[in-house]
């Protein structure tokens, strides 16, 4: 088969996979504290033949492991006493109900029953487990240290993870990772109360990327096309001669 076609398959299988990305980042430019997707292309040889000609047709790009950017996005003051921004590279944890999850998005509110808990209803751990908060107005300082009237009322888990661990986004800016792998965050890492984090996305770019994306894929969905119709010719101008 004629190795245009499996150049053309190839990359536009990569553009498709890399249009799915870049559609979830720009549906959760607004979605606080969320991890945009990254993709990386590599290089597929077909053929082992060391002549540089047919090495240059039989070299197919194709998509990389996506990963994900935990660039800092920037903070917007909300005033909501609740809400909590983080600066430096850490997590929040969350009592999800398959386990232990870690976010940016520190968009909480409180539950009937008085528990911090996120958007979704899932409780944020503190040092000693879910967090019930106090009485009246409470303050929480840069370390997560939660206190009313004075007297500390618990503080929040803040947890790091080394850049090797890897992370599995669950959607809505939710990861699990091993939680062996989770250590306890230093002093670079201080949450700011009265403040959300912004995605690290920025729409415009994202915008204009998609367009790129796919206008590639158009073109190489024009050049399967244009291979495929050419197939058919030659089929049927060479076969009745056999």
């Amino acid at each position: 088969m004629n190795n245009g076609i499996y150049a053309a398959s190839t990359g536009l299988m990569a553009r498709t996979q890399e249009l799915d990305v870049a559609a979830n980042n720009l549906a959760n430019a607004n979605t606080s504290g969320f991890r945009g997707g990254r993709v990386s292309f590599r290089t597929q040889l077909m053929s082992s033949s060391s002549n540089p000609a047919t090495q240059a047709v039989s070299s197919f790009g194709v998509l990389g492991a996506p990963r994900t950017d935990f660039s800092q996005g920037s903070l917007a003051q909300t005033g909501n006493p609740l809400d909590l921004a983080l600066e430096g590279q850490g997590f929040f944890a969350v009592q999800a109900p398959t386990g232990v999850q870690y976010t940016r998005n520190g968009n909480f509110h409180l539950s009937s029953t008085g528990q911090l808990v996120t958007q979704e209803g899932y409780a944020v751990l503190g040092t000693s487990g879910a967090i019930t908060m106090p009485q009246g107005t409470a303050e929480i300082s840069t370390s997560g240290v939660i206190s009313s009237d004075g007297a500390v009322a618990g503080q929040i888990k803040l947890v790091q993870f080394d850049a090797s661990v890897p992370m599995t986004s669950l959607g809505q800016g939710y990861f699990s990772a091993p939680q062996a792998a989770a250590s306890d965050a230093q002093s670079d890492l201080s949450v700011r109360q009265g403040a959300l984090e912004n995605s690290n996305i920025n729409p415009v770019q994202s915008a204009v990327g998609l367009i790129e994306i796919q206008r590639n894929a158009e073109m190489l969905q024009r050049a399967l096309n244009t291979i495929h119709t050419e197939f058919n010719r030659t089929a049927a101008q060479e076969l009745p001669k056999v």
